[in-house]
Parts: C-alpha cells; structure tokens; sequence
C-alpha cells in the first residue's frame, strides 16, 4: 500500500512549505516575519498561509522526526531531568512539564492547569510509557514528583540538588525566546500542539556547537537539514 502524501493538492511547492514551517517554529520570528523572509527570496505567500502551513504540517513532521529518533534513543533511560515552567493563556497561569534526557534530547512536553502530585504522576506515566522508565530520575524539590514517583514505585531513583537540574531548567529558554515572538499563548490546546512541534524541531537541529569541532558541526547540521527535507516524503 503506497503511503498518501500529505502536500498532495497544494499549488506550492513542498520544498517552500517545509522551509516556512522550519523558520517558524525553529527562530523566534512571527508569521509575517517568515512571510518577509520568504518575499526576500522571491517568494510570494501570505502569513495566513505560513499559519495554516504550520498547523497543517507541523505535527506531522514532529511525529516523523520523534518516529526516527526515539528508536535509536535507548540510552536516554540513563538519567532524565524533569522540570516545570508557567506559561499563561489569556492571564491564567498553567504548567509546561518537560522530560529531558542527560543530553538535552527533550523526550516529552505536557501542559496541566496545575502543579500537583495529580499533574506530575499524569505526566510520568505519559512519559515512560513512551520511552520507558530511566535509571535515575533529577528533579527540583517540588513536593509532587516525589509524591507521584513514591506511587509508581520509582521514589529511590530520584535525585535533588541545587544545580544538578541545570540541563531541564536550560531547555527552557529556547521556548521562553519563541514564546515572546508569539505575543504568549490564547488556548491550552494550542500551547501543547506548539510545545511538541518545537520539541521535536529543537531536536533534531540541536547541535550543542560547544562541544564539537567546526568541522563535526558542520557535518551535523547538514545531516538534520538533509533529514528535515526528506520529510513526509511520498
């Protein structure tokens, strides 16, 4: 059975289409800043178009991306770090968890309207339910993640410290400088659509440059870059 593919019907090209989406979600830059870069190139789209775009074909990209990586990411069981950042819709404050591995490899985004022991257990079971469950566990001292670990049976490999947790809390900030292109968030639903897209992207282009050669990092950006255009191909 041949697999559908998804740019059938569009007018433009789906080089175009992917390289909107990857400057929307990957910079802090808004729709009309995308539509701006895009006319310096000779191309003519409108911002409404870069939004449907990207709502279109943004999780399907993500899901791609995370189908490929989470096979060859057993060693992520190793160590993870959790953390919780507030993120307010509409001036009411709520809660993006995340789960990021000893690399920085964000392996799980969740929104909850809280920050109990409920909220931290929901999110747990999400998480290793998809990647399994890891060696060691680091968390702030946030009463609720150790609540929740005690329930499932994981309270003995948790680990707090003052800076042991500095990879989640640095996972943050990529997000935070999208978040204020993006004038905040109005529905729930939007911020954990957009968080697991932007999960997925920061991924995938994430070379961490201070550790590598030039030469390493140039070889590793050409290989994602190679990957986000073989995306959803037909």
């Amino acid at each position: 059975m041949t697999k559908r593919d998804p740019f059938k019907y569009f007018k433009t090209s789906r080089d175009i289409i992917r390289l909107a989406v990857m400057l929307y979600v990957r910079f802090p830059l808004s729709l009309r800043n995308v539509e701006d870069l895009l006319h310096e190139r000779g191309i003519d789209v409108s911002h409404e178009a870069v939004r449907y775009w990207w709502h279109r074909f943004g999780p399907l990209f993500a899901a791609e991306i995370k189908k490929h990586r989470v096979a060859g990411m057993k060693s992520s069981r190793w160590r993870w770090h959790l953390d919780e950042m507030f993120v307010k819709i509409n001036g009411e404050r709520h809660y993006l968890w995340r789960a990021v591995d000893h690399e920085g490899e964000i392996l799980e985004s969740f929104v909850t309207k809280t920050r109990d022991k409920k909220a931290a257990l929901k999110f747990l079971k999400k998480a290793m339910r998809k990647h399994g469950r890891p060696d060691v566990i680091v968390t702030d001292r946030l009463r609720s993640y150790g609540a929740a670990l005690k329930e499932i049976g994981n309270a003995e490999k948790q680990e707090t410290g003052r800076w042991l947790n500095n990879r989640a809390e640095n996972s943050h900030l990529p997000f935070r400088r999208r978040e204020r292109a993006m004038l905040r968030f109005r529905r729930l639903r939007s911020l954990q659509k957009f968080a697991a897209v932007h999960a997925s992207v920061y991924n995938l282009f994430n070379s961490e440059r201070s550790l590598y050669s030039r030469s390493n990092f140039k070889l590793n950006r050409a290989a994602a870059l190679a990957e986000w255009r073989g995306l959803c191909m037909a």
